[in-house]
C-alpha cells in the first residue's frame, strides 16, 4: 500500500475530511496520512481508540513516535494524557489500551535502527518564553531530525527552512500556510528545500513540527 508516498511533493491534509478505517483490532480506527507498506508499514496516522478498547501486545521493530491528542492513552508503563509526546525506539514493546478513549497522532518505522532512547514528555512543560509571540519547546534532536513544539499567539508568524523536509501537525487553533487555513489535526508535509511560513489566526495555535527526517525515508524490513 502506498499513500502520499511521493516525498518530493507538498501534501496538505484536512484530517476531518478523511474517513476512519478499521484497524485489525476492534474499537481502534485510523486515518492514514502517509504510508509505505501494508500492515507492517512506514506510516503516519491519526488513530482513535474507543472507550475500553485495546490493541494486542506487540514489539515496535522499527520504533514508534506518538502524541496524545485527546483523552488518555494507556499501556503497562502508565497513563499518557493529552499533550504527551512519546518515543518508543526499535525493540520496545507494550500493549496499548484506553479506558476512556483517546486519539493519537502516531508515526511508525521512522527511527534510526540503532536508536534506543525511550522517553515521554509533557509538551507544554518544554516551552520557553515567547519571542515575537512564538514560544518554542525542543522535544527531540539527533543527526537525522529535529522535533519542536510551538505555541503561537494570535497573528504571530513562524518561518522555517524545510532542510531535509518538514512535517507539521496542528495540535490546536488555526494557522494559515501558503494561503490555506489549517485547523486542529490538519497535517502538512513539505519536501527538502521548501520554504515554510505559518501565521496564527485569532486564538493562536499550537504546532508540532518535525524536520530533517525526509532524507531518511525507506520501507520497513519484513519481520
Amino acid at each position: 500500500m502506498e499513500i502520499n508516498a511521493d516525498f518530493s511533493a507538498v501534501v496538505t491534509i484536512h484530517s476531518a475530511e478523511l474517513p476512519w478505517s478499521q484497524s485489525p483490532m476492534a474499537g481502534v480506527e485510523r486515518r492514514m496520512l502517509d504510508r509505505l507498506g501494508d500492515e507492517v508499514a512506514r506510516a503516519t496516522s491519526i488513530v482513535r481508540y474507543a472507550p475500553a478498547s485495546e490493541f494486542s501486545p506487540h514489539t515496535h521493530a522499527g520504533g514508534e513516535e506518538f502524541i496524545v491528542l485527546e483523552g488518555v492513552f494507556q499501556d503497562e508503563h502508565g497513563d499518557y494524557p493529552a499533550g504527551t509526546y512519546v518515543r518508543n525506539p526499535p525493540t520496545t514493546a507494550h500493549q496499548p489500551r484506553s479506558a476512556i478513549g483517546c486519539t493519537i497522532f502516531v508515526k511508525l518505522w521512522q527511527f534510526d535502527m540503532a536508536d534506543r532512547l525511550q522517553f515521554r514528555k509533557t509538551m507544554a512543560d518544554e516551552l520557553g518564553p515567547p519571542v515575537d509571540g512564538v514560544a518554542t519547546g525542543l522535544l527531540h534532536q539527533d543527526e537525522r531530525e529535529t522535533v519542536i513544539y510551538f505555541k503561537l499567539d494570535a497573528d504571530a508568524a513562524l518561518e522555517k527552512a524545510a532542510v531535509g523536509g518538514l512535517e507539521m501537525l496542528v495540535i490546536d487553533g488555526t494557522v494559515v500556510v501558503a494561503g490555506e487555513q489549517l485547523v486542529k489535526n490538519d497535517w502538512l508535509r513539505l519536501p527538502d528545500g521548501a520554504s515554510f511560513r505559518a501565521v496564527a489566526k485569532n486564538g493562536g495555535a499550537k504546532l508540532w513540527i518535525k524536520s530533517g527526517h525526509l532524507l531518511h525515508v525507506q520501507r520497513p524490513s519484513r519481520q
